[in-house]
């Protein structure tokens, strides 16, 4: 199984001092991403609907370090839904230094980045090519973890781009007669 990540720059500070959360969105609906090696990624409206149906338990975590955990499903500290703009999250997170130390970067405005791990089941995602683009459509995602972090980034663009050279890259006859054609 391939464990992707991707970003999304939403993320707020709420509840109160007895009760700090942080709130925002994981994911954009209909957002195409950054070229990722060859092709743009769009998450479709319902991507989450199967997983958020199941006892799937998604971590929210720092930076996508599993030993800075902010919360989980399973403990009612990370809420989970998909809403008309996209997968939308809120942690009440603990009384730990990281969490009170990440709750003052949020509301200074240092940290305001948001991430999704995940992998796609069989038929959980579509490939097409618009013009000379490459476009990627996640339909199904299983969700592994959420995070928040200072430098959003997409982290497993090599995992991507094999998925995409698998589908998409030439064959080697196809390069020998590029290389052939060249010389000529």
């Amino acid at each position: 199984m391939m464990i992707e990540r991707r970003t999304a720059i939403e993320l707020r500070a709420g509840g109160d001092k007895q009760s700090p959360r942080l709130v925002g969105h994981a994911a954009i609906f209909n957002s195409p991403s950054q070229d990722l090696g060859g092709f743009t990624e769009i998450v479709l409206p319902g991507a989450f609907t199967r997983t958020l149906k199941t006892d799937r338990d998604p971590l929210a975590l720092v930076h996508h370090m599993p030993q800075l955990v902010l919360g989980r499903r399973s403990a009612g500290t990370l809420k989970l839904s998909e809403d008309a703009k996209g997968l939308a999250f809120e942690i009440d997170v603990p009384d730990t230094t990281t969490a009170r130390d990440l709750i003052v970067s949020v509301e200074r405005g240092d940290v305001r980045g948001a991430s999704f791990a995940f992998s796609i089941p069989a038929g959980g995602d579509r490939w097409d090519v618009r013009g000379d683009k490459v476009i990627r459509e996640l339909i199904d995602i299983d969700l592994h973890e959420i995070t928040i972090t200072a430098q959003p980034a997409y982290l497993d663009t090599s995992v991507a781009r094999r998925s995409f050279e698998l589908k998409f890259a030439p064959t080697p006859r196809l390069r020998a007669m590029r290389r052939f054609l060249e010389t000529v």
